[in-house]
């Protein structure tokens, strides 16, 4: 990302990963960082290595605290997982640095601090139930960090930023989904409002950590055979990839029983007079044949509204980002 100039910039704040989005001419570039760390014991040789290296660290005590992309593969060597600032789309209340790890992960992808009179759009998940004042904290955290770093700072909805991404073409009406790695983001709007949004806490860690419990493996390990190897097909070549499929249908019909649900009771759900599209995001809904899995258990449920199309996002993991990048450019 281009530290010098002083364009929006559009930041997913996930659970498993921060992802920054910047105008480039036509083009749209992306950094990412997993939004996650490891602790290891310090030494003047270790520390000195990682800065040769290059990857982002900082002292704490006794310790060394490694964050973001390299975590995972310190987690993976040292046989422990990795520890999340975030969990469940929000702060994570058991880890009493989650802030400042934050902090240092946004710092790693945007730079130390903003350009005069630069802006950034982050993303906020819509509130699981029951966990409303939850989102009050983390949003208006965010907001404060961003603030300190010398953003002029926005906000916006995770799924309503899917549906500024990717339905540009039926003028910001329809469905957007976010499937991450904490939560799993529903919105519908019409002509870019937002009508009605939610989020379930069933979504890639809640694959993994179930996952993980069956089979004994680590939750590290099952969310690296998840990415790398995992896809629908009905025929799976072991237990792991199974249990994931398992799991990944309890997702999507805890998904599909929420629109249900929430587009029922919905007292303002506008008389759209028309079917409308629906996008699939997020790294959790990337596995190949996650999109005609969804579509086969959506045909099943019958919504009360009508659905057009179902298709992914064209970059399902930045499709966040990149909408509240398109958020903070509409308010130049």
């Amino acid at each position: 990302m281009k530290h010098s100039d002083t364009s929006p910039i559009g930041l997913d704040i996930g659970t498993s990963r921060i992802i920054a989005a910047q105008r480039s001419g036509e083009d749209y570039t992306f950094t990412a960082q997993l939004n996650a760390f490891v602790t290891i014991p310090y030494s003047k040789m270790t520390e000195n290595v990682l800065k040769k290296e290059s990857i982002p660290h900082a002292v704490q005590n006794s310790s060394l605290v490694v964050h973001g992309n390299e975590s995972e593969r310190f987690a993976d060597l040292l046989n422990m997982e990795t520890r999340r600032p975030m969990t469940r789309g929000l702060l994570n209340p058991t880890e009493p640095d989650s802030v400042a790890l934050i902090r240092q992960i946004v710092a790693t992808i945007v730079g130390q601090g903003a350009r005069q009179g630069q802006t950034v759009c982050f993303s906020v998940p819509a509130a699981p139930t029951g966990a409303e004042d939850n989102l009050t904290y983390h949003e208006a955290t965010v907001r404060q960090l961003l603030s300190e770093l010398g953003y002029n700072v926005k906000s916006i909805n995770e799924g309503l930023a899917v549906i500024y991404s990717e339905l540009e073409s039926s003028n910001y009406t329809g469905i957007g989904i976010s499937c991450g790695g904490g939560l799993c983001n529903v919105c519908l709007a019409y002509l870019s409002v937002p009508v009605a949004s939610f989020s379930i806490p069933k979504a890639g860690d809640y694959i993994d950590a179930s996952a993980a419990s069956v089979t004994g493996e680590r939750a590290n390990r099952i969310r690296i055979a998840k990415e790398d190897s995992f896809h629908f097909n009905g025929q799976y070549a072991d237990k792991v990839h199974q249990v994931l499929g398992v799991y990944y249908d309890d997702m999507i019909q805890s998904i599909v029983a929420g629109l249900k649900d929430a587009f029922t009771s919905a007292r303002s759900l506008p008389k759209l007079g028309r079917a409308v599209p629906l996008v699939l995001s997020g790294g959790s809904a990337m596995p190949a044949g996650f999109r005609d899995r969804f579509a086969k258990l959506l045909e099943e449920a019958s919504l009360p509204v009508s659905v057009s199309e179902i298709r992914l996002a064209e970059q399902p993991l930045y499709a966040t980002a990149k909408g509240a990048l398109v958020a903070a450019l509409s308010e130049q």
